[in-house]
Protein backbone atom coordinates (compact mmCIF):
# COMPACT_ATOMS: atom_id res chain seq x y z
CA UNK A 1 0.00 0.00 0.00
CA UNK A 2 1.20 3.36 -0.99
CA UNK A 3 1.46 6.13 1.69
CA UNK A 4 -1.08 8.46 0.01
CA UNK A 5 -3.52 5.33 0.48
CA UNK A 6 -3.02 4.81 4.11
CA UNK A 7 -3.31 8.57 4.71
CA UNK A 8 -7.07 8.34 3.25
CA UNK A 9 -7.79 5.61 5.39
CA UNK A 10 -6.24 7.38 8.31
CA UNK A 11 -8.64 10.50 7.76
CA UNK A 12 -11.56 7.91 7.37
CA UNK A 13 -11.22 6.58 10.30
CA UNK A 14 -10.85 9.44 12.17
CA UNK A 15 -13.78 11.16 10.69
CA UNK A 16 -15.89 7.72 11.97
CA UNK A 17 -14.56 8.35 15.45
CA UNK A 18 -15.54 11.79 15.61
CA UNK A 19 -19.14 11.20 14.47
CA UNK A 20 -19.22 8.60 17.04
CA UNK A 21 -18.10 11.36 19.32
CA UNK A 22 -20.61 13.89 18.55
CA UNK A 23 -23.56 11.20 18.54
CA UNK A 24 -22.61 10.04 21.82
CA UNK A 25 -22.53 13.76 23.20
CA UNK A 26 -25.82 14.11 21.68
CA UNK A 27 -27.22 11.60 23.48
CA UNK A 28 -25.22 11.86 27.12
CA UNK A 29 -27.17 15.50 26.71
CA UNK A 30 -30.52 14.43 26.08
CA UNK A 31 -30.58 12.07 28.40
CA UNK A 32 -29.42 14.79 30.91
CA UNK A 33 -32.02 16.98 29.77
CA UNK A 34 -34.61 14.59 29.70
CA UNK A 35 -33.81 14.01 33.97
CA UNK A 36 -33.54 17.64 34.45
CA UNK A 37 -36.63 18.04 32.77
CA UNK A 38 -38.29 15.41 34.63
CA UNK A 39 -37.13 16.49 37.70
CA UNK A 40 -37.81 19.67 36.86
CA UNK A 41 -41.93 18.61 36.41
CA UNK A 42 -41.44 16.60 39.34
CA UNK A 43 -40.03 19.47 41.32
CA UNK A 44 -43.28 21.37 40.21
CA UNK A 45 -45.76 18.89 41.63
CA UNK A 46 -43.76 18.90 44.60
CA UNK A 47 -44.27 22.45 44.66
CA UNK A 48 -48.04 22.07 44.28
CA UNK A 49 -48.71 19.62 46.71
CA UNK A 50 -46.55 21.07 49.56
CA UNK A 51 -48.64 24.95 49.05
CA UNK A 52 -52.29 23.19 48.57
CA UNK A 53 -51.62 20.38 50.82
CA UNK A 54 -54.48 20.10 53.15
CA UNK A 55 -51.94 20.78 55.78
CA UNK A 56 -50.64 24.49 54.49
CA UNK A 57 -53.81 25.27 52.84
CA UNK A 58 -57.55 25.70 53.18
CA UNK A 59 -59.66 27.41 50.41
CA UNK A 60 -62.52 27.70 52.54
CA UNK A 61 -60.72 30.96 54.23
CA UNK A 62 -60.26 33.68 52.15
CA UNK A 63 -56.78 34.98 51.81
CA UNK A 64 -55.72 38.10 54.16
CA UNK A 65 -55.44 41.79 53.14
CA UNK A 66 -52.88 44.45 53.71
CA UNK A 67 -51.52 43.96 57.21
CA UNK A 68 -53.58 40.63 57.62
CA UNK A 69 -56.50 42.83 58.22
CA UNK A 70 -57.83 44.82 55.48
CA UNK A 71 -60.54 42.57 52.79
CA UNK A 72 -58.69 40.65 50.37
CA UNK A 73 -58.10 43.15 46.94
CA UNK A 74 -59.46 40.98 43.52
CA UNK A 75 -58.33 43.53 40.21
CA UNK A 76 -60.93 42.34 37.36
CA UNK A 77 -60.06 42.78 33.55
CA UNK A 78 -62.35 41.59 30.57
CA UNK A 79 -62.41 40.91 26.83
CA UNK A 80 -65.31 41.17 25.03
CA UNK A 81 -64.65 39.11 22.37
CA UNK A 82 -68.33 38.63 20.72
CA UNK A 83 -71.81 40.34 21.29
CA UNK A 84 -73.93 38.01 19.59
CA UNK A 85 -77.64 39.26 19.38
CA UNK A 86 -79.41 42.42 21.26
CA UNK A 87 -83.21 41.59 21.53
CA UNK A 88 -85.57 44.91 21.31
CA UNK A 89 -88.44 42.78 21.98
CA UNK A 90 -86.58 40.52 25.38
CA UNK A 91 -84.68 43.18 26.26
CA UNK A 92 -81.50 41.38 26.32
CA UNK A 93 -78.38 41.01 24.89
CA UNK A 94 -75.57 37.98 24.61
CA UNK A 95 -72.23 37.98 24.81
CA UNK A 96 -69.00 36.10 24.86
CA UNK A 97 -66.49 37.15 27.68
CA UNK A 98 -62.87 36.60 28.47
CA UNK A 99 -62.90 37.10 31.96
CA UNK A 100 -59.96 37.12 34.66
CA UNK A 101 -59.05 38.17 38.28
CA UNK A 102 -56.53 38.41 39.86
CA UNK A 103 -55.34 38.29 43.75
CA UNK A 104 -52.79 37.91 45.85
CA UNK A 105 -52.65 34.66 48.58
CA UNK A 106 -49.64 34.78 50.60
CA UNK A 107 -50.09 30.96 51.47
CA UNK A 108 -49.38 30.21 47.75
CA UNK A 109 -46.10 31.27 48.00
CA UNK A 110 -43.34 28.85 46.75
CA UNK A 111 -39.42 28.99 45.72
CA UNK A 112 -38.97 29.78 41.62
CA UNK A 113 -35.61 27.76 41.82
CA UNK A 114 -33.98 31.00 40.54
CA UNK A 115 -36.33 32.05 38.08
CA UNK A 116 -36.91 28.63 36.25
CA UNK A 117 -40.04 28.98 37.37
CA UNK A 118 -42.22 31.37 36.16
CA UNK A 119 -45.66 30.15 37.44
CA UNK A 120 -47.66 26.99 38.19
CA UNK A 121 -50.46 26.19 36.23
CA UNK A 122 -53.99 24.87 37.16
CA UNK A 123 -57.23 23.40 35.50
CA UNK A 124 -59.53 22.73 38.50
CA UNK A 125 -60.64 25.64 40.51
CA UNK A 126 -61.70 23.86 43.37
CA UNK A 127 -57.82 23.49 44.63
CA UNK A 128 -57.82 27.65 45.50
CA UNK A 129 -59.91 29.88 47.29
CA UNK A 130 -62.15 31.88 44.65
CA UNK A 131 -63.93 35.00 44.84
CA UNK A 132 -67.60 34.40 45.15
CA UNK A 133 -68.35 36.89 41.73
CA UNK A 134 -71.53 36.65 40.21
CA UNK A 135 -73.63 38.42 37.37
CA UNK A 136 -76.27 40.42 38.68
CA UNK A 137 -78.17 41.35 35.69
CA UNK A 138 -77.82 37.69 33.88
CA UNK A 139 -80.48 35.45 32.38
CA UNK A 140 -78.43 32.65 31.26
CA UNK A 141 -74.82 31.64 31.20
CA UNK A 142 -72.69 28.21 30.62
CA UNK A 143 -68.95 27.65 30.35
CA UNK A 144 -67.37 26.60 27.13
CA UNK A 145 -65.96 22.92 27.72
CA UNK A 146 -64.61 22.13 24.10
CA UNK A 147 -62.43 20.56 23.77
CA UNK A 148 -61.36 20.65 27.34
CA UNK A 149 -63.21 23.28 29.49
CA UNK A 150 -61.97 26.56 28.57
CA UNK A 151 -60.26 28.04 31.92
CA UNK A 152 -57.21 27.96 33.91
CA UNK A 153 -55.53 29.17 36.98
CA UNK A 154 -52.09 30.60 37.34
CA UNK A 155 -50.17 30.48 41.02
CA UNK A 156 -46.78 33.08 40.81
CA UNK A 157 -44.08 32.61 42.63
CA UNK A 158 -45.28 35.98 45.17
CA UNK A 159 -48.56 34.07 45.93
CA UNK A 160 -50.12 35.80 43.46
CA UNK A 161 -53.33 34.50 41.46
CA UNK A 162 -54.26 34.78 37.89
CA UNK A 163 -58.10 33.28 37.10
CA UNK A 164 -59.28 33.27 33.27
CA UNK A 165 -62.64 31.81 32.13
CA UNK A 166 -64.30 31.96 28.83
CA UNK A 167 -67.80 32.53 29.33
CA UNK A 168 -71.40 33.12 27.45
CA UNK A 169 -73.82 35.15 28.63
CA UNK A 170 -77.36 36.55 28.21
CA UNK A 171 -77.93 39.37 30.27
CA UNK A 172 -80.79 42.09 30.66
CA UNK A 173 -80.96 44.78 28.76
CA UNK A 174 -83.71 47.53 29.76
CA UNK A 175 -84.13 49.56 27.05
CA UNK A 176 -85.74 53.07 26.34
CA UNK A 177 -87.35 52.81 22.97
CA UNK A 178 -88.88 56.54 22.43
CA UNK A 179 -86.38 57.26 19.69
CA UNK A 180 -86.42 54.27 18.26
CA UNK A 181 -84.78 53.94 15.37
CA UNK A 182 -82.44 57.21 15.86
CA UNK A 183 -81.63 55.40 19.68
CA UNK A 184 -78.62 54.83 21.09
CA UNK A 185 -78.94 51.92 24.13
CA UNK A 186 -76.59 51.36 27.28
CA UNK A 187 -76.47 47.54 28.15
CA UNK A 188 -74.85 46.98 31.27
CA UNK A 189 -72.46 44.21 32.52
CA UNK A 190 -72.95 44.28 36.39
CA UNK A 191 -70.30 42.17 38.39
CA UNK A 192 -70.64 41.54 42.40
CA UNK A 193 -69.68 39.72 45.63
CA UNK A 194 -72.36 37.50 46.82
CA UNK A 195 -71.75 36.36 49.91
CA UNK A 196 -68.26 39.01 50.68
CA UNK A 197 -68.92 42.09 52.12
CA UNK A 198 -66.34 44.86 51.42
CA UNK A 199 -64.98 44.45 54.86
CA UNK A 200 -63.97 41.22 53.29
CA UNK A 201 -63.42 41.26 49.62
CA UNK A 202 -63.16 44.30 47.35
CA UNK A 203 -63.60 44.21 43.79
CA UNK A 204 -61.46 46.88 41.51
CA UNK A 205 -60.68 47.35 38.07
CA UNK A 206 -57.34 46.53 36.63
CA UNK A 207 -55.30 49.92 35.95
CA UNK A 208 -54.40 48.96 32.87
CA UNK A 209 -57.23 48.14 29.97
CA UNK A 210 -59.70 46.74 32.22
CA UNK A 211 -62.17 46.16 29.21
CA UNK A 212 -60.34 45.24 25.67
CA UNK A 213 -62.94 44.65 22.62
CA UNK A 214 -61.85 42.55 20.13
CA UNK A 215 -60.85 43.39 16.77
CA UNK A 216 -63.58 43.78 13.94
CA UNK A 217 -66.48 43.23 16.61
CA UNK A 218 -69.49 43.01 13.94
CA UNK A 219 -72.77 43.10 15.15
CA UNK A 220 -75.93 42.99 12.60
CA UNK A 221 -77.62 46.23 13.33
CA UNK A 222 -75.77 47.92 15.91
CA UNK A 223 -71.95 49.58 16.56
CA UNK A 224 -70.42 48.98 19.48
CA UNK A 225 -70.07 52.74 20.32
CA UNK A 226 -68.08 53.10 23.58
CA UNK A 227 -68.02 51.34 26.75
CA UNK A 228 -67.61 52.98 30.43
CA UNK A 229 -66.31 51.18 33.35
CA UNK A 230 -67.39 52.10 37.04
CA UNK A 231 -68.27 51.12 40.87
CA UNK A 232 -72.18 50.09 41.90
CA UNK A 233 -71.60 49.06 45.33
CA UNK A 234 -75.09 47.89 46.87
CA UNK A 235 -75.80 48.26 50.50
CA UNK A 236 -78.44 45.54 51.87
CA UNK A 237 -79.53 45.04 55.49
CA UNK A 238 -76.62 42.38 55.86
CA UNK A 239 -73.81 44.47 54.56
CA UNK A 240 -72.38 46.53 51.65
CA UNK A 241 -71.27 43.99 48.69
CA UNK A 242 -68.61 45.32 46.31
CA UNK A 243 -69.63 45.56 42.69
CA UNK A 244 -68.38 46.96 39.34
CA UNK A 245 -70.27 47.82 36.35
CA UNK A 246 -69.15 47.96 32.52
CA UNK A 247 -71.76 49.92 30.50
CA UNK A 248 -71.77 49.24 26.56
CA UNK A 249 -73.01 52.46 24.77
CA UNK A 250 -74.57 50.36 21.45
CA UNK A 251 -75.41 52.91 18.60
CA UNK A 252 -78.30 51.28 15.90
CA UNK A 253 -77.59 51.16 12.85
CA UNK A 254 -80.11 53.38 10.68
CA UNK A 255 -79.62 52.24 7.44
CA UNK A 256 -81.35 49.57 7.91
CA UNK A 257 -84.61 50.97 8.67
CA UNK A 258 -84.38 53.82 6.45
CA UNK A 259 -84.75 51.09 3.47
CA UNK A 260 -87.07 48.68 4.94
CA UNK A 261 -89.20 51.23 7.11
CA UNK A 262 -89.02 54.97 6.14
CA UNK A 263 -88.60 54.82 2.42
CA UNK A 264 -91.27 52.31 1.47
CA UNK A 265 -93.69 54.31 3.93
CA UNK A 266 -93.01 57.46 1.99
CA UNK A 267 -93.90 56.05 -1.23
CA UNK A 268 -97.21 54.54 -0.23
CA UNK A 269 -98.07 58.23 0.54
CA UNK A 270 -97.10 59.76 -2.39
CA UNK A 271 -98.65 56.38 -4.87
CA UNK A 272 -101.82 57.67 -2.60
CA UNK A 273 -101.44 60.97 -3.91
CA UNK A 274 -101.86 59.91 -7.55
CA UNK A 275 -105.82 59.64 -6.94
CA UNK A 276 -105.97 63.42 -6.92
CA UNK A 277 -105.07 62.99 -10.41
CA UNK A 278 -107.31 60.70 -11.96
CA UNK A 279 -110.74 61.57 -13.29
CA UNK A 280 -113.39 62.19 -10.77
CA UNK A 281 -115.57 60.22 -12.65
CA UNK A 282 -113.29 57.18 -12.02
CA UNK A 283 -114.95 56.06 -8.74
CA UNK A 284 -113.61 52.24 -9.27
CA UNK A 285 -109.56 53.08 -9.62
CA UNK A 286 -109.50 55.99 -7.48
CA UNK A 287 -111.24 53.57 -4.63
CA UNK A 288 -108.98 50.33 -5.26
CA UNK A 289 -106.07 53.09 -5.20
CA UNK A 290 -107.06 54.89 -2.02
CA UNK A 291 -107.57 51.04 -0.36
CA UNK A 292 -105.09 49.03 -1.39
CA UNK A 293 -102.42 51.80 -0.27
CA UNK A 294 -104.19 51.95 2.79
CA UNK A 295 -104.39 48.19 3.63
CA UNK A 296 -100.88 48.31 2.42
CA UNK A 297 -99.66 50.58 4.99
CA UNK A 298 -101.79 48.70 7.97
CA UNK A 299 -99.75 45.71 7.47
CA UNK A 300 -96.52 47.66 7.28
CA UNK A 301 -97.10 49.36 10.58
CA UNK A 302 -98.26 45.87 12.24
CA UNK A 303 -94.77 44.18 10.72
CA UNK A 304 -93.06 46.71 12.35
CA UNK A 305 -94.67 47.26 15.50
CA UNK A 306 -94.58 43.03 15.63
CA UNK A 307 -90.61 43.39 15.97
CA UNK A 308 -90.72 45.72 18.59
CA UNK A 309 -91.71 44.86 22.65
CA UNK A 310 -95.36 46.58 23.50
CA UNK A 311 -94.38 49.48 25.57
CA UNK A 312 -96.89 52.28 26.99
CA UNK A 313 -95.15 55.24 25.25
CA UNK A 314 -95.04 56.66 21.71
CA UNK A 315 -91.75 55.92 19.51
CA UNK A 316 -90.29 57.86 17.07
CA UNK A 317 -91.37 54.93 14.75
CA UNK A 318 -94.95 55.47 15.60
CA UNK A 319 -95.68 58.89 14.79
CA UNK A 320 -93.51 58.38 11.62
CA UNK A 321 -96.60 55.49 10.69
CA UNK A 322 -99.10 57.35 11.95
CA UNK A 323 -98.88 60.34 10.25
CA UNK A 324 -97.87 58.24 7.00
CA UNK A 325 -101.31 56.11 7.69
CA UNK A 326 -103.16 59.58 7.93
CA UNK A 327 -102.19 61.06 4.77
CA UNK A 328 -103.02 58.14 3.30
CA UNK A 329 -106.42 57.35 5.08
CA UNK A 330 -106.66 61.34 4.24
CA UNK A 331 -106.39 60.69 0.78
CA UNK A 332 -109.15 58.23 0.51
CA UNK A 333 -111.21 60.51 2.40
CA UNK A 334 -110.79 62.97 -0.36
CA UNK A 335 -112.26 61.36 -2.88
CA UNK A 336 -115.08 60.61 -0.58
CA UNK A 337 -115.08 64.41 -0.48
CA UNK A 338 -114.58 64.67 -4.74
CA UNK A 339 -117.42 62.13 -5.26
CA UNK A 340 -119.91 63.97 -2.69
CA UNK A 341 -118.92 67.39 -4.56
CA UNK A 342 -119.41 66.13 -8.19
CA UNK A 343 -123.00 64.76 -7.46
CA UNK A 344 -123.73 68.11 -5.55
CA UNK A 345 -122.69 70.20 -8.83
CA UNK A 346 -124.63 67.74 -10.89
CA UNK A 347 -127.54 68.43 -8.74
CA UNK A 348 -126.82 72.13 -9.11
CA UNK A 349 -126.75 72.02 -12.33
CA UNK A 350 -129.88 70.23 -13.02
CA UNK A 351 -131.62 72.81 -11.13
CA UNK A 352 -130.21 75.90 -12.83
CA UNK A 353 -131.53 73.98 -16.16
CA UNK A 354 -134.69 74.13 -14.56
CA UNK A 355 -134.50 77.39 -13.16
CA UNK A 356 -133.45 78.91 -16.32
CA UNK A 357 -136.13 77.02 -18.38
CA UNK A 358 -139.00 78.36 -16.10
CA UNK A 359 -137.20 81.62 -16.13
CA UNK A 360 -137.22 81.82 -19.94
CA UNK A 361 -141.15 80.59 -19.93
CA UNK A 362 -141.95 83.50 -17.59
CA UNK A 363 -140.58 86.19 -19.54
CA UNK A 364 -142.00 84.35 -22.73
CA UNK A 365 -145.31 84.94 -20.83
CA UNK A 366 -144.69 88.24 -19.41
CA UNK A 367 -143.41 89.60 -22.75
CA UNK A 368 -146.37 88.39 -23.92
CA UNK A 369 -149.05 89.93 -21.26
CA UNK A 370 -146.69 93.33 -21.68
CA UNK A 371 -147.05 93.24 -25.57
CA UNK A 372 -150.90 92.68 -24.87
CA UNK A 373 -151.35 95.62 -22.95
CA UNK A 374 -149.15 98.10 -25.07
CA UNK A 375 -151.75 97.48 -27.72
CA UNK A 376 -154.37 98.11 -26.11
CA UNK A 377 -153.39 100.85 -24.73
CA UNK A 378 -152.22 102.21 -28.24
CA UNK A 379 -155.83 101.61 -29.53
CA UNK A 380 -157.67 103.72 -26.86
CA UNK A 381 -154.52 106.61 -27.53
CA UNK A 382 -153.07 107.06 -24.55
CA UNK A 383 -149.92 106.26 -24.55
CA UNK A 384 -146.69 108.70 -24.60
CA UNK A 385 -143.12 107.74 -24.95
CA UNK A 386 -141.43 107.84 -21.23
CA UNK A 387 -137.81 108.76 -21.09
CA UNK A 388 -135.59 106.40 -18.75
CA UNK A 389 -134.04 108.68 -15.52
CA UNK A 390 -131.39 106.20 -15.65
CA UNK A 391 -129.23 106.14 -18.67
CA UNK A 392 -127.89 102.95 -20.01
CA UNK A 393 -124.35 103.88 -19.48
CA UNK A 394 -125.03 104.69 -15.62
CA UNK A 395 -125.80 108.41 -15.96
CA UNK A 396 -128.63 110.29 -14.13
CA UNK A 397 -130.11 111.45 -17.35
CA UNK A 398 -127.28 112.82 -19.03
CA UNK A 399 -125.17 111.25 -21.92
CA UNK A 400 -122.39 113.39 -21.44
CA UNK A 401 -121.40 112.58 -17.61
CA UNK A 402 -118.77 109.52 -17.73
CA UNK A 403 -118.66 106.93 -14.68
CA UNK A 404 -116.08 107.03 -12.23
CA UNK A 405 -113.40 104.48 -12.63
CA UNK A 406 -111.51 102.87 -9.81
CA UNK A 407 -108.11 100.95 -10.83
CA UNK A 408 -106.98 98.44 -7.48
CA UNK A 409 -104.58 95.92 -7.55
CA UNK A 410 -105.67 92.72 -7.14
CA UNK A 411 -105.04 90.86 -3.89
CA UNK A 412 -103.27 87.53 -3.32
CA UNK A 413 -107.01 86.25 -2.16
CA UNK A 414 -108.54 87.56 -5.24
CA UNK A 415 -105.75 85.81 -7.51
CA UNK A 416 -106.21 82.57 -5.87
CA UNK A 417 -110.28 83.55 -6.60
CA UNK A 418 -109.42 83.88 -10.14
CA UNK A 419 -107.43 81.25 -10.48
CA UNK A 420 -109.86 78.42 -8.99
CA UNK A 421 -112.23 80.49 -11.42
CA UNK A 422 -110.74 78.68 -14.03
CA UNK A 423 -112.10 75.26 -12.41
CA UNK A 424 -115.89 74.94 -12.83
CA UNK A 425 -116.89 72.30 -10.48
CA UNK A 426 -116.52 72.45 -6.99
CA UNK A 427 -115.28 68.76 -6.93
CA UNK A 428 -112.18 69.71 -9.83
CA UNK A 429 -111.15 72.72 -7.03
CA UNK A 430 -110.83 70.10 -4.24
CA UNK A 431 -108.58 67.66 -6.61
CA UNK A 432 -106.50 70.94 -7.85
CA UNK A 433 -106.49 72.14 -4.17
CA UNK A 434 -105.45 68.70 -2.84
CA UNK A 435 -102.50 68.24 -5.39
CA UNK A 436 -100.76 71.14 -3.62
CA UNK A 437 -101.74 71.01 0.20
CA UNK A 438 -101.44 66.97 0.58
CA UNK A 439 -97.17 67.12 -0.16
CA UNK A 440 -96.55 70.55 1.12
CA UNK A 441 -97.86 69.70 4.80
CA UNK A 442 -95.96 66.25 4.14
CA UNK A 443 -92.95 68.28 3.38
CA UNK A 444 -93.46 70.55 6.37
CA UNK A 445 -94.16 67.30 8.42
CA UNK A 446 -90.84 65.80 6.56
CA UNK A 447 -88.86 68.72 8.11
CA UNK A 448 -90.11 69.07 12.00
CA UNK A 449 -90.00 65.22 11.97
CA UNK A 450 -86.13 65.00 11.37
CA UNK A 451 -85.41 68.45 13.41
CA UNK A 452 -87.14 67.06 15.95
CA UNK A 453 -86.00 63.64 16.79
CA UNK A 454 -82.48 64.14 14.74
CA UNK A 455 -80.69 66.55 17.24
CA UNK A 456 -83.26 64.81 20.48
CA UNK A 457 -80.48 63.97 23.02
CA UNK A 458 -80.69 60.50 24.66
CA UNK A 459 -81.92 59.62 28.26
CA UNK A 460 -77.99 59.81 29.44
CA UNK A 461 -77.54 63.16 27.65
CA UNK A 462 -76.07 62.12 24.75
CA UNK A 463 -76.51 63.70 21.24
CA UNK A 464 -77.97 61.96 18.67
Amino acid sequence: MTEDTMGVGASKAAGEEGRRLLILVFILLSTFCEISSANFRAREKQIIDEIIGPANYDKRIRPAGANDTGPAIVHINLMIRNVQTISDVKMEYSIQITFREQWIDQRLTFDNIGGRIQYLTLTETDMVWMPDLFFRNEKEGHFHKIILPNLYIRIYPDGGVLYSIRISLTLSCPMNLKLFPLDRQQCQLLMASYGWTTEDLVFLWKDVDPVQVTKNLHLPRFTLEKFITDYCNSKTNTGEYSCLLVALVFKREFSYYLIQYYIPCCMLVIVSWVSFWLDQHSAPARVALGVTTLLTMSTQRSSINQSLPPVSYTKAIDVWTGVCLTFVFGALLEFALVNYASRSDKHREKMKEKFDEQKKQWEAEHAAALQTAMQAQTEDGHTFAMRPLVSRNGGMGSENVHPCEIHLQPSRMSRCRTWLAKFPTRSKRIDVISRITFPLVFAFFNMAYWSTYLFTEDEEGNPK
